[in-house]
């Protein structure tokens, strides 16, 4: 008996189903389902099941008891759009995720290179992602500080990216909203200037703001520096949200490498309440693949 095959059986057995019928069948199951932990699905990510519609997405993601939701595009959406999917989040108890609070520049050395035209960029941004946030009810909005600038010393990039961060947290502060710092790895994303989640804690405990926050994205970290539950455990105080992906394929937990299931345990013994948005592809095409990403979810959360 393969993974999924088991993980099917013993989820239907546990529930007192026929294990003849199939996994999509039982729909009334899948709703049942109560999380330990608020994965946030995307759009896209179910709409071979809901369609292409956002809010027939976010309806779906509530209906198979998922408590939460990202966008990372969510900054480029219509206005209307926004209010009718924050409507649609209240309506059905989803809280939002993260969206990208800013352009990110892959090949510039944005807030490294310390240039005041492209922090006073940046800071605009930050001011047009406030509203954003206000709409949607989001609290986290995800922060890249850009490409490495190779004319300078490391430690001069990090003190421009340190001065940005403040004066970023002056805007945000006052609002209570949290931008969140994703390292991201050296093979996919090659000269990026935060890659560790090690140096992502040391400029957040410099900039020293509750406003300024580590996006632990597990994906990036067990391809960049591996030792995840220790790296979790040290950078704890400072991580604001989590994001998932297996390794290899950035695919859903079950996958690849990643025991997720000890990763998710640990997280939820320290007495997480955030969100952990399932930035990740889906293995298998199709509704197939989409009930596959639901099933890997209750599998590794069952343990917990």
């Amino acid at each position: 008996m393969n993974r999924r095959d088991f993980t099917k059986a013993s989820i239907m057995a546990g529930v007192g189903l026929a294990s003849t019928n199939s996994f999509a069948d039982n729909y009334n199951y899948v709703k049942a389902y109560n999380y330990n932990l608020k994965y946030a699905p995307h759009l896209g990510m179910f709409r071979h099941h809901a369609g292409n519609n956002p809010i027939d997405q976010l309806n779906f993601m509530a209906d198979q008891g998922f408590t939460a939701f990202e966008d990372n595009d969510m900054r480029k959406r219509d206005v209307s759009l926004q209010e009718k999917m924050a409507k649609t989040m209240e309506k059905r108890g989803l809280s939002m995720g993260v969206f990208v609070a800013h352009e990110i520049y892959w090949q510039k050395p944005n807030l490294a290179s310390g240039n005041l035209n492209l922090r006073a960029e940046f800071l605009d941004f930050i001011k047009k992602a406030i509203p954003v946030a206000k709409r949607v009810n989001a609290k986290w909005m995800t922060v890249v500080p850009g490409h490495v600038d190779l004319r300078q010393n490391m430690s001069y990039q990090t003190a421009h990216v340190v001065e940005s961060l403040k004066q970023a947290c002056s805007l945000l502060e006052p609002h209570g909203l949290v931008m969140v710092l994703e390292p991201l790895n050296f093979r996919d994303h090659p000269g990026l200037f935060l890659s560790e989640s090690p140096q992502a804690y040391e400029i957040c405990k410099t900039v020293d703001s509750p406003s300024c926050k580590i996006l632990f994205d597990i994906y990036h970290q067990q391809i960049q520096e591996g030792n995840l539950i220790p790296n979790i455990n040290k950078c704890w105080n400072e991580i604001g949200y989590f994001q998932i992906g297996d390794n290899p394929g950035r695919k859903e937990p079950t996958t690849g490498e990643i025991n997720y299931r000890n990763v998710f345990k640990f997280i939820h013994g320290k007495g997480y309440e955030g969100i952990l948005g399932m930035e990740h592809g889906n293995y298998n095409r199709g509704k197939e693949g989409e009930m596959d990403v639901i099933k890997s979810y209750q599998e590794v959360d069952q343990f917990i």
